[in-house]
């Protein structure tokens, strides 16, 4: 029987009975914890025992659109990663590199024997960040597929260059740049002679990495990075940073890529005889 429609003078009333409000809460901590809102008709009298018990009620802890954000971004990626695909969205800096490093190595530790797809849309970033990214790429024993999109430049396109050979891929209005390291130095003129001395290193060392990936010779490397060099997806599979270019019929290729989408004209053929090229159709006379 319900304890409210009691009549009888030895039951409590529903004013003799005291409600007693547990409510804790706190909306000033970063990570707030569920709330509980309890009431307990406890009796007045002693001499009358009636048995309850606390009716609980969990209270949602309220969430700002940041926190969500947050969460949501993290089930993406941890969605990708089960996918084994990595993604480098952001400027390369040392908290970034750390972030594609542990989930190269954790990817690696699983199965080195499936591929890890490493897509990238960043204006590059800092070079020593950038040098433990490519040197992790080169020391798992998985092959990495590197996918640029948007745009791989700076140092974005060492990594890009630096995945296994055959599976370089880029979408096709990707902007490819590479250039020579940037730097400064000030203070006395000994340590302006150090900082000079280790931007030299580190320029020599950028083009001796792009020359091995390329198959290109180090002076002619040295000649390109001197000013931003950009390119098209198209150019830059010609100049050996990628291996192909994805369409839309093809997704992630990780076989060979289509001949149908790589370059169909051997521009240094044409640079030797143009006239081979020409449409015979066409008289001299009307070519311009």
């Amino acid at each position: 029987m319900d304890l409210l429609s009691l009549s009888s003078p030895l039951t409590p009333s529903l004013s003799s009975l005291q409600l007693k409000l547990k409510h804790k809460t706190s909306f000033t901590s970063p990570n707030p914890k569920p709330s509980f809102l309890c009431l307990t008709p406890t009796p007045v009298s002693s001499s009358v025992k009636v048995k309850t018990t606390p009716k609980c009620l969990q209270l949602s802890a309220p969430q700002s659109p940041a926190t969500a954000m947050r969460g949501a971004e993290t089930d993406a990626m941890g969605l990708l990663l089960r996918e084994r695909i990595v993604f480098l969205g952001n400027n390369i800096d040392d908290f970034v590199a750390d972030a594609i490093i542990s989930q190269l190595l954790l990817l690696d530790a699983q199965d080195p024997n499936k591929d890890i797809r490493l897509f990238i849309n960043s204006p590059g970033g800092s070079l020593s960040a950038t040098m433990a990214i490519y040197d992790v790429v080169q020391l798992v024993r998985a092959d990495v597929s590197t996918v640029a999109l948007g745009i791989a430049a700076s140092t974005a396109s060492i990594i890009l260059g630096g995945g296994t050979k055959g599976k370089r891929l880029a979408m096709p209005n990707t902007r490819i740049m590479i250039h020579q390291p940037l730097g400064g130095a000030s203070g006395q003129a000994i340590d302006v002679e150090i900082q000079a001395q280790e931007i030299m290193h580190n320029k020599n060392n950028v083009t001796r990495i792009i020359s091995g990936f390329t198959g290109r010779s180090f002076e002619q490397v040295q000649k390109d990075i001197d000013r931003d060099r950009y390119m098209s997806p198209i150019e830059a599979v010609e100049y050996g940073i990628i291996d192909g270019v994805i369409d839309r019929d093809s997704i992630i290729p990780l076989a060979p890529v289509p001949e149908r989408v790589k370059a169909s004209l051997n521009y240094e053929e044409i640079s030797k005889d143009p006239r081979k090229f020409l449409t015979p159709d066409i008289p001299d006379d009307e070519i311009y």
